[in-house]
């Protein structure tokens, strides 16, 4: 059974992870600099590269001891890592920790897209899943629509225009005083607001699958700013309302333009308690299987990385030791 060493760098994440031919997560180590960020309101780029550097030897270290693998040379077959979409500070500190691993240990290397890997995500938790299906993938940097026709075989439907859904959770959350990240608390607060009460506008309303949250953000400024009295959790529930029926509504429209098998969850916004509902609701509605993610699997993590990374070896053989961080990788470029 092959083993592939995955290690994921592209934000404040530092992840490491062992698995197998069939898809099982053998041991996954992930470290958060998040606490470095609070302060800032957001990730800074140059803080999550030096953690990065701090932290990389010894996560690696440990996920191959929980692997039960010689942490000096273990038996592995490849080893899988982001090279982008992502902080390009970030991305190099793992692209090279993987180039230079490779080398010593005498392994293949394959450089994976992160947007990829949460593509893999479902099938680390379930391993027989049927295709096609339809995937949300919504996290603070990407929010796409993607049909996967099977393993690996991928097209996108739709993607904002501007903000992602998960940055517009942290600007909102930042407006309000609330904070970082902004997704579980704007969750948190929405759990005792009324939806509604403050009125939004609906955005992107054609008949294409893009997205846009922009606007949105912008209305939730202007309208607190107009209706001091408004209070916050009401702010949150409508503001919450607003994304989650965007996002639901696209992704009824992809599911009524394709016929699919299931309908899956990525991304951190994956963890967000009305999107998971909302999915759920249209599973059964259209009578497809839901793939909600379980809140590791949501966030950024290395055994996705790993994954993937064991499908790209076998279908398009390893990356060149002269391969260079792509930031900017969009999924659609992905072949």
């Amino acid at each position: 059974m092959p083993l592939v060493l995955g290690i994921e760098t592209s934000c404040d994440e530092t992840a490491a992870a062992v698995v197998d031919g069939d898809f099982h997560v053998i041991s996954s180590v992930v470290e958060s600099s998040i606490d470095q960020h609070r302060a800032f309101g957001g990730v800074v780029p140059e803080l999550a590269g030096r953690a990065h550097v701090t932290t990389i030897g010894p996560v690696i270290r440990r996920t191959l001891k929980e692997a039960g693998l010689d942490q000096h040379y273990p038996s592995i077959d490849g080893i899988a890592v982001t090279s982008g979409p992502g902080l390009i500070g970030s991305l190099l500190v793992g692209l090279s920790a993987a180039k230079a691993l490779a080398l010593a240990w005498d392994v293949p290397f394959v450089a994976v897209n992160h947007l990829e890997g949460h593509l893999f995500a479902p099938l680390l938790e379930q391993p027989d899943l049927e295709w096609p299906i339809l995937t949300l993938l919504v996290s603070g940097g990407h929010s796409l629509i993607v049909l996967q026709r099977s393993l690996g075989q991928h097209e996108v439907l739709g993607e904002t225009i501007d903000d992602a859904a998960g940055e517009a959770y942290d600007k909102i959350a930042r407006w309000l005083g609330l904070g970082y990240p902004g997704g579980p608390e704007i969750d948190r607060l929405a759990q005792t607001g009324t939806a509604g009460a403050l009125k939004l506008p609906v955005s992107m309303t054609g008949s294409d699958l893009d997205l846009s949250f922009s606007g949105l953000k912008t209305a939730v400024v202007r309208a607190t700013q107009k209706h001091t009295e408004v209070d916050l959790a009401d702010v949150a529930a409508s503001f919450q309302a607003a994304v989650c029926e965007q996002l639901l509504r696209k992704l009824r429209a992809a599911m009524q333009a394709h016929e699919v098998k299931g309908v899956a969850l990525a991304g951190g916004v994956a963890a967000n308690s009305l999107l998971r509902s909302g999915v759920t609701q249209l599973a059964s509605e259209f009578a497809v299987v839901s793939h909600l993610p379980t809140m590791a699997m949501c966030t950024d993590n290395a055994a996705m990385i790993a994954a993937a990374g064991l499908y790209r070896l076998a279908s398009s053989g390893p990356s060149g030791l002269d391969l260079s961080a792509n930031p900017n990788w969009q999924l659609a470029d992905v072949s």
